[in-house]
């Protein structure tokens, strides 16, 4: 049996720790951080995501970048096998809208604490506050790695599950970059995903703060839609998050790191054709037509976006509802069902999920995660150039490569 040594302990590096124990491999788990899960922790603001129950072709549409190497890795582990893995570890699991799985307590610390119980009965060796400084790479076989302090711990068999570059206060730094570098493996450029977006008008900070539910948003580049979906969205300071921005940054990412600017469309009405909506108008303009514009529309948004709506329509906010036009009521229609912002970027590291970018699976066996390169070397999770948008689906990634990794060493 192979002695394994996994560098990271967040979802991947337990995952394939728990496996390779399992297997019946002396495993030892390095950890920079004083605990385990440090970023898995902060993951779905707490609550934790930790796949989407959805049929294993489904995963792979929901992948950005290369999605299919992951052919292998979902078909061999698919997200129902990671929610039978921790109910066994005694975490009940529960399934929200759009197949998104969760703890039912809501707390991710359960999901931290699932994996610690498994790693203990499978005999894992964990060894936190240890920094693993770089591999030591002979040839093209891996020989361990060296501590901070010049320790060196022999083995053939290694596992970099580092992460990324997000939210590096949590301990991903890069280090895993780093080591694939030094060890003669490629990495691709990195960048920011699933991180709020940037928006150019003056009026967008005057809706922080403001959720909107049940809204679809379309995306342009150059008149062409790029981008589609429906749901949750909030504006900010800057610009706009929430769930379906977020994964619009994983899809536009690209455009606007080379200085594109977007232009994005909001339906705030998308349950009403234009002509459903047209007639709501006009019944609320009927019952109110002696009353000022700005106080029928009221009931129509919240009410801190009814002034930016009457400024944008062009209808002064003090007019009889009685003197507003039909061609004046319809383009106020027009304008529900196609709210305009201009994106002008994406937010940094420290506000992103993920990673895009990483180790380039060009160099890395698909179906054992083991290096090219580098005979015993293995990669799994965000530390790989893979990516996907929000609903579980990364860490579905971290799961199902992990798993793949610890079964290789068989």
């Amino acid at each position: 049996m192979a002695k394994f040594l996994i560098v990271g302990g967040g979802a991947a590096g337990m995952m394939a720790a728990v496996h390779a124990a399992r297997g019946g491999h002396e495993v030892h788990l390095f950890e920079k951080n004083e605990k385990l899960g440090k970023k898995l922790y902060i993951t779905g603001k707490g609550r934790c995501n930790l796949t989407n129950d959805c049929a294993t072709e489904e995963l792979f549409s929901a992948i950005v970048s290369n999605p299919k190497f992951l052919y292998s890795a979902f078909y061999a582990y698919p997200s129902q096998a990671v929610m039978s893995f921790f109910e066994e570890a005694d975490v009940p699991l529960k399934v929200e809208r759009g197949n998104r799985v969760f703890p039912k307590s809501d707390h991710s610390s359960d999901i931290i604490s699932g994996l610690a119980r498994q790693m203990q009965r499978a005999g894992v060796q964990i060894h936190l506050n240890t920094e693993v400084k770089r591999l030591l790479c002979e040839g093209e076989q891996i020989r361990g790695i060296e501590l901070e302090g010049g320790v060196f711990v022999p083995s053939e068999h290694v596992l970099v599950a580092t992460g990324g570059l997000s939210y590096p206060s949590t301990g991903s730094t890069g280090d895993g970059y780093r080591f694939a570098k030094e060890c003669g493996h490629t990495v691709t450029s990195l960048a920011p995903s699933l991180v709020p977006l940037t928006a150019k008008e003056d009026y967008i900070p005057r809706l922080q703060g403001l959720s909107l539910r049940n809204v679809s948003l379309t995306i342009f580049r150059n008149s062409r839609k790029v981008y589609e979906d429906f749901g949750e969205m909030m504006f900010t300071h800057c610009g706009v998050t929430g769930p379906m921005i977020l994964s619009a940054s994983s899809r536009v990412g690209r455009y606007l790191e080379k200085g594109e600017v977007l232009l994005a469309s909001l339906d705030l009405k998308p349950g009403l054709s234009a002509e459903q909506l047209d007639r709501r108008i006009l019944r609320d303009f009927e019952e109110g037509k002696n009353k000022q514009f700005k106080n029928v529309i009221s009931g129509l948004f919240p009410s801190s976006l009814t002034p930016v709506v009457v400024e944008l329509s062009g209808i002064p906010p003090e007019k009889k509802v009685h003197d507003i036009s039909k061609k004046e009521r319809q383009a106020f229609g027009q304008l529900i069902k196609s709210f305009p912002f201009t994106i002008t970027g994406i937010g940094e590291f420290k506000e992103a999920i993920i990673t895009r970018g990483g180790v380039s699976v060009k160099e890395v066996h698909p179906q054992t995660m083991e290096s090219k390169k580098m005979k015993g070397l293995y990669f799994a999770g965000e530390v790989l150039d893979l990516d996907a948008v929000t609903g579980g689906y990364n860490l579905q990634i971290a799961w199902s490569t992990a798993f793949l990794a610890a079964q290789a060493l068989k």
